[in-house]
Formats: structure tokens, sequence, C-alpha cells
């Protein structure tokens, strides 16, 4: 007990020693000098309560909906027309297009590369001709709402590189997500919910697992980490009191335990120990919340036809689009739906057909709800994988079964609301291979994002183990072109 008391005391006083130290002795007098208060401090919820919901400039979208369509849906069979694989059916992509670009395990070994064009029809919707897939109908629909950029490009060639890269900024874990960076820059609008909540679905294609460091708060404080929706009848796991305990006792116990807390973060001065008492006091508010917020029984039955009749089964796609919509509404900053299912290597038109149904008359829903509700103006929504598919076939092919590799090259996401212009923006060659202008790289992507958001990328840093960190790490430009 002895020995515990006196490490504790130990380690109290080498952090506060080595902290007032990182200070440097010559800045430290200055900062005396300038702010006699300086070493007071404030404690980190008082820091966030100052900044937190400033941006850096006036914002054209307040919150993110981003259905993240886990898998890599074929870009070519849904957005990117290309007569020109028709025409070439079966015959092998010159090499001069491919250029070397490395391959993935699955296809490196392939002695043919036989182009693949899509079995499905495509039209020409809205004011600005863009062209969908007839696997999309009610997106279609909407089309002068969508902003559907076809240029966008990644290094990572495999999932789950590719994956933590889009939600990270980075192909290597531990790196804060991009709605805890969002969270930490622009705080929550409703105290009685998170600032960053996560919704799972899965198809019935082939689908890649997703896991908790794709919405982590990484070495940011862990408030800001993503809240997981599940679907059964408790949606936040452990938010309900223990059987027996009555909330008065509950109040108490939290009061004194955020006592105790406190009473460590005086000696230790661990920020941790301040964010360990904020998510228990949203977990009490969130008691009242969120059984409210899952509650579909006030919706109305033209919301519900709106969706589909599967809005009313907890945990699929529709159910979670709309729940996402009731997030949004009710001030959670960014809502991540990840959708699995669309990794297409075998038998990719029958499986995409499925992934279709189960997320085409939902995601032009929400556009449609947001819309009718005045919230899409301000509510930005991303639909997306990680990248796209390859024009060659992966395995044996025919008119009307055929698999696609994962190709990092050139993939298409869309959007809407938030800022953005509605249009068909970036172009790849006639064989759906390489983007002839208007390249997007992820850090673009994320930069472009935050813009929309009011954050300027390169400002939105957190400095740990010596240097600062951003969601774009030392990259990223701004595509203006898609920005209203």
């Amino acid at each position: 007990m002895q020995k515990d008391w006196f490490e504790h005391r130990l380690n109290m006083n080498r952090r506060r020693f080595l902290g007032r130290l990182s200070l440097g002795v010559g800045s430290a007098a200055l900062g005396s000098l300038l702010i006699p208060d300086m070493f007071s401090g404030l404690g980190a919820k008082e820091q966030e309560a100052i900044t937190a919901g400033l941006p850096h400039f006036a914002p054209k979208a307040k919150r993110i909906i981003y259905l993240f369509q886990n898998g890599a849906p074929s870009q070519l069979d849904l957005f990117d027309y290309k007569p020109k694989l028709q025409e070439m059916f079966g015959q092998d992509l010159p090499a001069s297009i491919r250029n070397g670009q490395r391959l993935t395990g699955m296809t490196a070994n392939q002695t043919r590369f036989p182009l693949a064009g899509t079995k499905f029809q495509f039209k020409q919707y809205g004011e600005h001709r863009t062209w969908f897939s007839e696997l999309l109908p009610n997106m279609a629909s909407i089309a002068d709402d969508l902003c559907v950029v076809k240029s966008l490009y990644t290094e990572a060639i495999n999932h789950d590189p590719a994956l933590t890269f889009f939600q990270t900024g980075a192909q290597v874990g531990n790196r804060p997500s991009m709605g805890a960076w969002l969270s930490y820059g622009l705080g929550s609008e409703n105290q009685n919910l998170p600032a960053y909540c996560v919704l799972l679905s899965k198809g019935a294609g082939n689908g890649q697992g997703v896991y908790s460091k794709l919405w982590t708060n990484g070495f940011l404080d862990s408030v800001h980490q993503g809240v997981q929706f599940s679907s059964g009848d408790h949606p936040v796991l452990y938010l309900n009191d223990p059987e027996g305990m009555p909330r008065d006792d509950r109040r108490a116990m939290l009061d004194q335990l955020a006592s105790l807390n406190e009473m460590a973060h005086d000696e230790m001065g661990d920020p941790e120990i301040e964010a360990r008492i904020r998510q228990y006091e949203m977990a009490y508010r969130m008691q009242t919340a969120v059984p409210e917020l899952t509650d579909l029984s006030k919706e109305t039955e033209s919301t519900i036809k709106l969706y589909g009749a599967d809005c009313l089964v907890p945990g699929t796609y529709a159910a979670n689009c709309l729940l996402a919509r009731k997030l949004s509404e009710n001030g959670v900053r960014f809502v991540q739906l990840y959708h699995q299912g669309w990794d297409g290597h075998n038998n990719l038109p029958g499986e995409i057909v499925g992934q279709c149904r189960d997320v085409d008359q939902a995601s032009a829903a929400l556009i449609t709800d947001l819309k009718q509700r005045g919230m899409l103006d301000d509510t930005l929504v991303i639909w997306g994988g990680e990248f796209g598919r390859t024009n060659f076939c992966q395995g044996p092919l025919s008119k009307d079964n055929y698999g696609r590799d994962h190709h990092p090259r050139c993939f298409t996401v869309c959007m809407a609301g938030g800022g953005v212009k509605p249009g068909s923006y970036g172009e790849t060659d006639e064989f759906g291979y390489n983007i002839v202008n208007d390249k997007v790289h992820v850090h673009d992507f994320h930069a472009t994002v935050l813009n929309l958001m009011g954050l300027d990328h390169e400002q939105l840093t957190y400095k740990h183990l010596g240097r600062r960190y951003r969601l774009t790490d030392v990259a990223g430009e701004v595509f203006n072109k898609i920005i209203a």
C-alpha cells in the first residue's frame, strides 16, 4: 500500500515537472509576464468550451452524414459509363493503359486482363445530364441534388489500408478518424448526444469487416471517439441503469465518482480523467435522449413509405438512414453509416443487384427527407467506398457474370447538400482506368470536406509525440470546383 502511494506521488510529480518544463524557461518567463495566471491553467473541459463550435471561417455545412459503402462499389456498373468497354468486351486491356500498375494477389498471376463492360443499362438524368445505371433509379431521380465526383484516387490497393486511410487520413492505425477531428474542431450541437455516432449494416453481398479503429479518437481525448449504435433492444450498450438501481441513486453515484475523479485530476493533471468525467455525464444524459431518438412510432406514414418498409427493421440500411436523419436533426455533428457487402470479386452482377436494392431507395430518401425538412442546405451527405473496381475481369468472364478486382486509380463518390454544386465532376479515360482531369486524392477529399464545415485543414492540428498532426497529414488541396 505504501509502495503504491509512493509511486502515485512520484508519477504525479514527474508528470507535473515535465509538463511545466516542456514550456521552456524562456517561454514560461514571458508567458508569466504577459498572462500572470498562466500556470493556474484551464481544464480541458473549459478550453473546449471556449473553442468548440468556432469554425475558422463561415461554414456551408453544419453536420455530415457519411454513407460509407464498405467493400468498394463498382463505379463502372453504377456511375462511370464507358461504351468502349462494351465494344472491346473480352479483349485484353492494352498494356499502355495499365502501365505496369501493381495488382493485388488475386489478379497478379493472371496472364490476361479481359475487358468487362457492364451488363447494366445507363441513362443521363437531370439538368446536368449525369449518368446513372439502371441499378440506382431512385438516386437517378434526384440527380439535380447530387454532386458526382468520378476522379478520386488513392495509393492503397487492399481493403484495410484503404478503408483506414479514408477514415483517418493514414494507412496505419491510431490516428483520429474524420468524425473525431470534427468533434475536436467543432464540438457538439447537443450536450445530450455525442458529436460523433456510428451505425452498422450489412447487405447480402461479399462483406468486408469493419472495426472500432475506424471511428477511433486516436491520440485525441476519448470524448471524441465515435459512439456505436447497435440494432438490438439497447442501441447503446451498457447505457441503462443496472436492475434495481433507482435513478436518484445513479445520480448520487455519478456525483461521488466525479468528485473522486476530480481529486485524481488535481493530483495527476491527466486530461483523460476529465474526459472520463464528461463521458459518464454524457452517458447519463443519453439515457433519456437515445430511447426517444430510436422510437419510430412518431414517424409519419409518408416518411416510412419514403424510406421503405425495411426502415422499421432495426439494423437495416434503411433503418440506419432514418436514424441518421434523426441524429442529425438532434444536433449530432457527424453520423457515419457503414454498409458492408460491396466486395465484388466474383458474380458481381448478381451481388450488386441486391446491394443496390438495399441502398438505393433509402439513400435517395434520406436526401429527399432532409430537403423537405429544410436541412439539406447545411447537411453534407456523402456516399462512396474506399476505392474502385477494375475494368478487366477477375476470373472467368461472360456477359452475365464477371468479377472485378480492387482499383485505386479512379473511383466515384457522390455528395449532396452542405454547399456542394450538383453535376458531374472529374473524368476518366475511355477505358475507365486512369483519370484524365480533376484528380482528387483522398487528402484533397478530406481538405474539401473540412472546408465545407468551415475548417482550414492546415489549421486543424493536434500536437502529439513532438509534432503537429492533422487529418490531411502534410498534403491536401481543396477541390473548389464542387463548392457552391
